[in-house]
């Protein structure tokens, strides 16, 4: 990349077109007539305004605009660059600018991420060698490896307070508890076995729309159902739904848990109309300020599928889950892998293992709350004191900024982009029509220093044009 020559830029002070319209019309005009090419690196707002004898709020509207259309993209750290070569141009090869999630100077701020930079490397390693010293398996366990499910039926009852069979042998039957891949591939398996083409399932709006994309992969009517304050709105559920899938800790993504009454109301209503209750247990460890609420699967064992992850609190590398479940539900899943030839991976399963053993996973937990409690409180405050509304439970990785639109949320992404912050709205998690809009601000994929150095940036980026939370 190189760095631009004095950009060829004239404003006529006395048009009646905006300043910043006008400076942005001449760069967009430069960048696409080749004087601008790909890579060059624009001089900071600051420098530029100094050029041009403005003042700083233009030349930095008139980058946000060309960020938004794509013309230009911030690094973190290192600069604004051109990103698009002039259309048609016969010496340009066609490229397509660099997600800016994929810019290693861009801080993420986008929720679903893990604070795996957390994670001690001495015990990591320590890990690996351990599960290295298993010997190489002759054949598949399709139920997961005995070990890891023991190692998952002590933390459930830890730090979820579930209590399952803990003795657990290479079959799985009888059992209540099996290895997964992650939380999507459960889900999977559940619309291939207890699920059938057709089926209604009730997904809370917004959620996750992986596990929504993957039920309609197999087949399944997905019917998006309001969330509010207490979470998902039964009332709205449809007739014949056969099942009910959310994610009543810390719901994905505005942050609330769902209420004692409303976990009640859920499951009686699973088990007066049949329904079967898919609980993604997302960010079910991360509670700071009281203790969470009992597991839908401890109210209603029965009718509840139990959803969990290492993803989210070590890291997606190891591709470790678990799925808690009714024994009908257990040999469906069962024969399915026997059938088709699935199962999880085991080496996932073994570096859990050997974390555990060596006491590592505990001490990572601990770590991993204090740490993220201590983000959570920094950003919250900050945003708070700068007269940024915030909503979401004392909990998870992730915090909300409610905002008025999709335009809105649409506009703030974009300038929070040209400053090498890459965020996340709304609107996307929706699979009906949008009705909630905001900022999803993670705060664990990021480093410490990292935060403490975009908050000032986001509160530029929030400032006047955030609602109140009501």
């Amino acid at each position: 990349m190189s760095e631009s020559p004095a950009l060829p830029v004239t404003l006529d002070r006395r048009s009646a077109t905006p300043l910043a319209v006008q400076l942005a019309e001449e760069l967009r005009t430069a960048a696409a007539d080749g004087r601008l090419r790909s890579g060059d690196r624009l001089p900071s707002t600051r420098a530029l305004a100094a050029q041009l004898k403005v003042s700083r709020t233009v030349t930095a509207a008139a980058y946000e605009q060309l960020h938004a259309e794509g013309w230009i993209a911030g690094k973190h750290g290192s600069g604004t660059y051109v990103t698009t070569a002039p259309p048609g141009s016969p010496t340009a090869r066609p490229r397509r600018a660099k997600p800016a999630a994929e810019d290693e100077a861009a801080v993420d701020l986008r929720p679903g991420s893990p604070w795996a930079g957390g994670i001690d490397r001495s015990a990591w390693r320590r890990a690996w060698r351990g599960a290295a010293e298993a010997a190489p398996m002759l054949r598949h366990q399709r139920a997961g490896l005995p070990a890891y499910r023991a190692v998952v039926a002590e933390h459930l009852l830890r730090h979820r307070g579930l209590r399952v069979r803990a003795e657990f042998d290479e079959s799985g039957e009888g059992e209540s508890v099996l290895a997964t891949g992650g939380t999507t591939a459960a889900v999977a398996e559940l619309a291939a076995t207890v699920l059938r083409q057709g089926d209604t399932v009730a997904v809370e709006d917004p959620g996750y729309q992986r596990a929504v994309e993957t039920m309609r992969a197999a087949g399944l009517r997905v019917v998006p159902i309001p969330v509010d304050a207490n979470g998902l709105l039964l009332d709205a559920v449809p007739a014949g739904a056969k099942a009910v899938y959310c994610s009543p800790a810390h719901q994905y993504p505005l942050g609330r848990r769902m209420s004692a009454g409303r976990r009640v109301e859920l499951v009686e209503r699973a088990r007066r109309e049949g329904w079967l209750v898919i609980e993604d247990d997302y960010d079910g460890e991360l509670r700071y300020d009281v203790a969470p609420l009992p597991l839908l699967a401890a109210l209603a064992p029965d009718v509840v599928v139990h959803l969990g992850t290492t993803s989210k609190i070590l890291t997606p590398t190891l591709g470790a889950g678990w799925l808690v479940a009714p024994p009908a539900v257990v040999s469906a899943v069962l024969e399915h892998r026997e059938s088709t030839g699935a199962s999880p991976s085991a080496a996932g399963q073994l570096v859990v293992v050997e974390l555990a053993r060596n006491g590592d996973l505990g001490r990572h937990l601990r770590k991993l709350r204090r740490e993220l409690s201590e983000r959570r409180a920094l950003l919250v405050r900050a945003l708070t004191d700068g007269g940024v509304a915030v909503i979401g439970d004392d909990a998870g990785a992730h915090l909300v900024v409610p905002l008025d639109s999709a335009e809105t949320e649409r506009d703030l992404i974009g300038r929070a982009r040209a400053r090498g912050l890459v965020l996340d709205g709304l609107a996307r998690h929706h699979c009906g029509k949008p009705t909630w809009f905001g900022i999803a601000l993670g705060y664990a994929a990021c480093s410490r220093k990292q935060l403490h150095e975009a908050i000032p940036e986001l509160l530029e980026v929030f400032t006047g044009r955030v609602r109140s939370s009501g």
